[in-house]
């Protein structure tokens, strides 16, 4: 599915903090190329799970709301979110941070004892 509908054109809706990056990189370091997913259902519902990339399956349901460009990783890592979700967080700006602590099992992070927290902003 195309990029979502963010409003301006060329501030995208999701960024990322600087300890968010390091940990991408770390991940993508051990991992290989990396992708998010933010569902809002069960399973840490606010946080977004990072996945291997092309591990999650998305579809019509889904929507590519940002690739993200993280300096020192080769490749954008795409963040997704379910379409139903967006509809809520739509006039909203997302950022992916990290907070100590275990998060979801399914996510790339959880076994390092931090997950990724989203952090919603108006504009």
């Amino acid at each position: 599915m195309p990029i979502g509908s963010p409003g301006d054109a060329t501030s995208s809706p999701v960024s990322l903090t600087p300890a968010a990056a390091e940990l991408i990189r770390s991940l993508r370091g051990r991992y290989g190329p990396l992708m998010f997913h933010q569902s809002g259902d069960c399973c840490d519902g606010s946080a977004p799970m990072c996945y291997p990339a092309g591990e999650f399956r998305t579809g019509g349901s889904d929507v590519l709301l940002a690739s993200l460009v993280v300096d020192g990783v080769p490749e954008t890592v795409e963040f997704w979110i379910s379409a139903a979700q967006w509809k809520l967080w739509r006039h909203t700006r997302l950022t992916v941070d990290v907070v100590p602590g275990r998060g979801s099992g399914f996510s790339l992070e959880a076994p390092d004892g931090v997950r990724f927290l989203i952090r919603s902003h108006l504009p």
